[in-house]
């Protein structure tokens, strides 16, 4: 009757280490749960830094083939006006 006993005993404390083990010990559930949302913000950040790359090479792309990209860059980021343009500066009517 005892060895059933103890066998039964062996085998909770057994099953209660290994469940100690699994929830408070090295790589459990808790460091699984962590680095999949550690996973899960490097591939969002890593999506992002793909398509600010594609918008870069875009640029690059387009500042290889001609002269027309950097006038329109020049135009639109700097303000730049050919010789002999006018500008013309739109501005909203104030409703007040």
């Amino acid at each position: 009757m005892w060895q059933d006993r103890w066998v039964t005993i062996v085998l909770l404390l057994l099953l209660g280490l290994l469940q100690y083990r699994l929830w408070t010990g090295k790589n459990s559930i808790p460091d699984y749960l962590a680095r999949e949302q550690e996973v899960h913000k490097q591939s969002l950040q890593n999506a992002n830094l793909a398509q600010r790359n594609a918008l870069l090479q875009a640029d690059i792309n387009d500042l290889k083939i001609g002269l027309e990209a950097i006038e329109e860059r020049a135009r639109n980021e700097l303000g730049l006006i050919k010789e002999g343009e006018t500008f013309y500066r739109i501005l909203p009517a104030d409703n007040d």
